[in-house]
């Protein structure tokens, strides 16, 4: 597979708690942890499971910080 987005962070899979319809899936990334909110067809459709290596591809426009 090939992408344009630059920020691509390999990861392990945590944890994937499945609600109604959407999935939180969290990764980690050397320590830190990274979660992503997808669909319950996508989780099943790439096959993630706790364990399972993932990555996460970020691709924004701005990112943004508050206190």
């Amino acid at each position: 597979m090939r992408i344009s987005a630059r920020n691509v962070i390999e990861g392990t899979v945590l944890k994937v708690l499945k609600g109604a319809t959407t999935a939180h899936v969290r990764l980690d990334i050397g320590g830190s942890v990274i979660t992503a909110s997808i669909t319950n067809e996508a989780v099943d459709e790439l096959g993630l499971v706790v364990g399972g290596k993932a990555y996460a591809v970020i691709k924004a426009s701005d990112v943004m910080i508050g206190v």
